[in-house]
């Protein structure tokens, strides 16, 4: 059995969780994508027949997608802000569903943490964690607002 890196892993409890999302990449399947990142070692998977990604790929990449060094701080100001930190290069169309998905697709908390600790409590802590998310974004842009 093959390590799976935990972003591999990570992407494919997403993917696993939405088959819209699945379907979406199966038509792209034996393709690779490479993700970059700044002072970390590129990522390589390849796109399964079942819409989910394999590690260790081999052979060319069809999809770079390379987060610039500004991501992190991006992620603070939006979506949007984040989206236009992330360059992508090579096929168009397998470019246009990652980014698809990246706008579309999300993490249900709430549903993972159930299983552990029960709906109520689930849906408790994930509240309490976005609204202390949301404080500490304020909290930024603030400080930004009033730094010269």
């Amino acid at each position: 059995m093959a390590f799976e890196s935990p972003i591999a892993r990570a992407l494919n409890h997403l993917l696993a969780s939405e088959a819209w999302a699945r379907e979406r990449l199966a038509p792209f399947a034996g393709e690779v994508i490479e993700l970059r990142a700044p002072l970390l070692p590129a990522l390589r998977f390849v796109i399964a027949r079942d819409g989910q990604l394999a590690p260790g790929a081999a052979g060319p990449s069809a999809l770079v997608v390379s987060l610039q060094p500004e991501a992190p701080a991006a992620t603070v100001r939006g979506e949007e802000h984040l989206l236009r930190a992330i360059d992508v290069q090579g096929n168009a169309k397998l470019a246009s569903e990652i980014m698809f998905l990246a706008r579309h697709l999300r993490w249900d908390a709430a549903e993972d943490l159930s299983r552990f600790v029960g709906d109520v409590a689930a849906q408790r802590l994930v509240g309490t964690a976005k609204t202390l998310a949301a404080w500490h974004v304020d909290a930024a842009r603030r400080a930004r607002a009033r730094s010269w």
